[in-house]
């Protein structure tokens, strides 16, 4: 597995801001990147802020220049702007394009590229968090290794499924909103609200991680949650009300419009 000498991003939005970040945080994992001019303030910014940065407004030359490009456009125009260009036979090609079939992509190229899909958050932006990947390549994982870890998926199944996870996000943070309401509330200031529950939160989470993968997590559940007490209580009670069966059908209308 290699990292690339070279890594091109079609598109300059978001999720392309976190990767060149994340890459070139100091140790620069890469020596050098390419990015197109498609969001000028965003393309600016990265090149004052990194040497290694090299910003075009020739998509081609991208291709033209980099053993890897990513492409990182929105799903409506990724058509017209992946079919005009044109892609070396065995080159690496990931796409981070959202609701986009791996078929659909390579018939756009029109080559027999070396294709990769992958779902980035934005914490790989400070290295941090995990991309799933599909199919499985290991340099592709290397690159994310950098930005917080890989998780390669075998099937399509799998990373649609992960896919679906990840809409987890807003309901993490809406959880620990809905949270802080209900302190406040009932009279907690909500300064005091959040300067505690972020860090319960977080430390909760790197329990998690410190685990392993021999730990169920519902065990880790019963761990936090003395017989009678007040964890357990909650959970009860969640779980009682229809709280998991109403998280695991959202999961499921999500996962419908991701394979639609």
């Amino acid at each position: 597995m290699a990292l690339p000498k070279k890594i091109g991003f079609i598109g300059t939005g978001a999720i392309t801001d976190a990767m060149v970040r994340g890459l070139l945080t100091d140790p620069a994992a890469v020596p050098h990147v390419m990015v197109s001019r498609r969001s000028a303030d965003i393309s600016a910014k990265l090149a004052a802020d990194f040497p290694q940065v090299l910003v075009s407004s020739d998509s081609q030359a991208i291709v033209d220049g980099c053993d890897t490009v990513v492409l990182a456009i929105r799903p409506q125009v990724a058509e017209e702007v992946i079919r005009p260009l044109k892609f070396r036979d065995g080159q690496k090609v990931i796409s981070v394009v959202a609701a986009t079939s791996r078929p659909a992509l390579l018939k756009w190229m029109g080559a027999n590229v070396h294709l990769t899909q992958a779902i980035p958050l934005p914490f790989v932006a400070r290295r941090k968090g995990v991309t799933a990947v599909y199919p499985p390549d290991a340099d592709t994982a290397a690159t994310f290794d950098v930005l917080g870890g890989a998780v390669e998926c075998e099937t399509k199944a799998e990373y649609d499924l992960l896919a679906a996870a990840s809409a987890l996000m807003a309901t993490y943070f809406g959880i620990m909103h809905r949270t802080t309401e209900w302190l406040v509330e009932n009279g907690l200031p909500e300064e005091k609200g959040r300067a505690y529950l972020a860090p319960l939160f977080a430390s909760l989470s790197q329990t998690a991680l410190l685990a392993g993968k021999d730990i169920d997590f519902i065990d880790l559940s019963r761990e936090f949650a003395t017989k009678g007490g007040l964890n357990e209580q909650v959970f009860q009670e969640f779980d009682r009300n229809g709280g998991t069966d109403a998280l695991k059908r959202a999961l499921d209308r999500v996962l419908g419009r991701i394979t639609k």
